[in-house]
């Protein structure tokens, strides 16, 4: 459908230069992180993205190295009462999903692994935490591909409806921020969404959110003692200490004080480079190739947890 050109020298196809455009288009200051996911949206959905597995495999790198990037400009001091306020929340969403997500997974008849996979999704860290905890199960390609299809979905969503939903219930920067690592699945979609609320929230929520990954730990170990798996290996998510790094050098040594605004603009960029391509991950067959009941369960899961966290946020917080 599509046949190559010559430019150049070179044979092209429309889809490289359409991907090309909107990948220049996400390193420049118009562009933003719903812009670039609904920028990715399209090219997946009209000519496709070219390079599928070259953007799947630099989404993770470019994701952790844009996280750390964001600890340099960061608080140390702000970041510890962040983290402190949203412990008790992390502890009960986490426990409170896992279980709904058992019985829910059961009324629907999906399989156990599936069922694991997406509720740990949704409780922790989306796609990084089903990365780590597929291994731990021993799931099939198949359950992997249909737990991140899910989430990856959800995922999008969030990154439009979260920040006009903020704005009309007039949610505090701590508050949305708060909301958005507890109801979020992904980090990029948390700190896109965080980002485009506010600086405070970006804060806020990134601090909460990767004390929130660290939980991928101990529901790994109990993820093998209750499918009774042993001698796998539990991936730990090491990039979070890089950040935590690049957050006691800014608050703790002035000499990389100076550097902190132009890490922090690159991770940004970043980002934004990191929902492009997640976008452009997401084809009509990716979404169809669910299903209906991995998604209702994964929307049932998101509504509780994202109404429940907002009614106490807004009463408590």
């Amino acid at each position: 459908m599509h046949p190559p050109r010559v430019a150049f020298g070179r044979a092209v196809t429309l889809r490289q230069v359409a991907f090309g455009l909107f990948l220049v288009f996400c390193l420049t200051p118009w562009a933003s992180p719903p812009v670039a996911l609904a920028l990715g949206l399209v090219l997946a959905q009209t000519v496709g993205n070219p390079f599928p597995a070259r953007t799947k495999a630099l989404t993770h790198q470019l994701l952790q190295f844009s996280v750390v990037g964001l600890g340099f400009g960061m608080n140390a001091h702000a970041a510890v009462q962040a983290g402190r306020e949203g412990v008790l929340f992390t502890v009960v969403s986490i426990l409170g999903t896992l279980t709904l997500g058992y019985f829910v997974g059961k009324w629907l008849g999906l399989g156990r692994r599936v069922v694991h996979l997406i509720s740990c999704g949704t409780a922790i860290c989306g796609g990084s935490a089903i990365a780590a905890i597929g291994p731990v199960l021993r799931a099939k390609d198949a359950e992997m591909s249909v737990a991140l299809g899910t989430v990856f979905v959800l995922n999008a969503l969030a990154l439009f409806a979260f920040p006009p939903i903020g704005h009309a219930l007039h949610l505090s920067q701590n508050q949305f921020g708060l909301w958005c690592a507890i109801a979020i699945h992904d980090t990029s979609s948390v700190v896109g969404a965080a980002a485009a609320y506010g600086n405070q929230a970006l804060e806020v929520a990134t601090t909460v959110k990767l004390a929130r990954a660290l939980w991928i730990i101990p529901v790994a170990i109990g993820t093998s003692l209750l499918f009774k798996q042993k001698g796998v290996k539990i991936k730990i998510p090491y990039f979070i200490f890089g950040f935590i790094g690049a957050m006691l050098l800014n608050t703790f040594v002035p000499a990389a004080q100076p550097l902190g605004p132009l890490l922090t603009h690159l991770a940004k960029i970043g980002l934004t480079v990191t929902l492009f391509f997640i976008g452009a991950g997401l084809s009509a067959a990716v979404v169809r190739s669910v299903g209906a009941k991995p998604y209702v369960l994964g929307v049932l899961l998101w509504v509780v947890i994202s109404t429940a966290s907002l009614y106490v946020i807004l009463h408590a917080v």
